[in-house]
């Protein structure tokens, strides 16, 4: 914790929820010293003359597993905070993730969200006691899932403040959405991409079919996501998958400073901005339904069963040819 910050920690335990298949990453070019953010030196008149900011952050003492912390006056920084678990999200937590943006957005103390995570991971996506398990009563089940799902992707998206996400390793799922689903996205060079969604046998439902096509072209998101493959952080930006790769030593430093310009922007207009940016999302809202309802199909089917056996196990899946009859 940097000196000068006040933060809220709470701790939860999860399971991991995947690991990571090896793949060479082709070299890319790094990006022109001019397009790159510049360090700052010194925050803008309109922060530094700023009104003194209130360092009481007691209204976000409830979200388990999430810390808290404003670096510089109007920015709040949330650190995903489950770092021996690869900051995976198991219920406590994933409850902490959906609810935060609603609080975010009626602070009137900040303008720019900055989300990462502890240690060495962004965030492995969901533990794996966290995931239907076919379970439940079907039906309720299905509501329940389906709903959390749209409530993820619906809060970060109509969320009034600017969101950059810090992604300073794995980030995999649920933990990839939220780093996608962020206004701005700046992976560390090295961190690794992963949807994972067709790893356990179920479809891309959380962000994948929402926003990839938009982000890096249909043919990216095809291969990618129908492969199973990981990017880094460099090869991200060079798909248009992110915003913007930088060195992993200067990641947080990198967007610091994209917030602190932000947070001397026009609140008002700033707003307006991210919310007809965001029309784009919000047309693909249908795409989106139906591709978290497949995924909740999937969920507890023979498919899905066969690819966590295979995947607890480390062993190739061996799938039904006639596959489930359902498509």
């Amino acid at each position: 914790m940097e000196r000068g910050t006040t933060s809220y920690r709470t701790k939860t335990r999860s399971r991991i929820g995947f690991t990571f298949p090896t793949e060479s990453s082709p070299r890319v070019k790094r990006v022109p010293a001019q397009l790159a953010p510049q360090r700052s030196t010194s925050l803008p008149a309109a922060i530094e003359k700023g009104p003194l900011m209130s360092v009481d952050l007691s209204s976000y003492a409830h979200f388990e597993g999430l810390l808290f912390e404003r670096p510089v006056p109007h920015v709040l920084r949330i650190t995903i905070d489950n770092p021996a678990q690869m900051n995976a999200l198991n219920g406590p937590l994933l409850k902490s993730v959906h609810g935060v943006w609603g609080v975010l957005d009626a602070d009137p103390l900040t303008r720019v969200i900055i989300i990462t995570g502890a240690g060495r991971s962004f965030c492995a996506g969901g533990a794996f006691d966290a995931m239907p398990d076919g379970a439940q009563e079907k039906g309720s089940q299905f509501n329940h899932d389906f709903a959390e799902a749209r409530a993820l992707v619906s809060n970060i998206v109509n969320c009034r403040k600017p969101i950059i996400s810090a992604i300073n390793g794995p980030a995999v799922g649920a933990g990839l959405a939220i780093a996608l689903l962020a206004d701005i996205s700046v992976a560390g060079s090295t961190a690794k991409l992963f949807d994972g969604h067709l790893r356990i046998g179920v479809t891309p439902g959380d962000h994948a079919l929402l926003i990839w096509p938009l982000l890096c072209g249909l043919a990216k998101a095809k291969y990618y996501l129908m492969t199973n493959r990981p990017v880094t952080g460099q090869v991200a930006e060079a798909m248009n998958l992110v915003s913007l790769s930088v060195p992993d030593e200067e990641l947080q430093q990198s967007v610091l400073d994209i917030a602190v310009n932000l947070a001397a922007t026009a609140p008002t207009a700033l707003r307006m901005t991210k919310y007809l940016l965001n029309s784009f999302l919000r047309k693909n809202q249908d795409v989106f339904d139906l591709s978290a309802a497949f995924e909740m199909i999937n969920f507890g089917s023979a498919e899905n069963e066969e690819a966590m056996r295979a995947y607890r196990n480390r062993v190739p899946p061996e799938f039904d040819e006639r596959g489930s009859g359902f498509w």
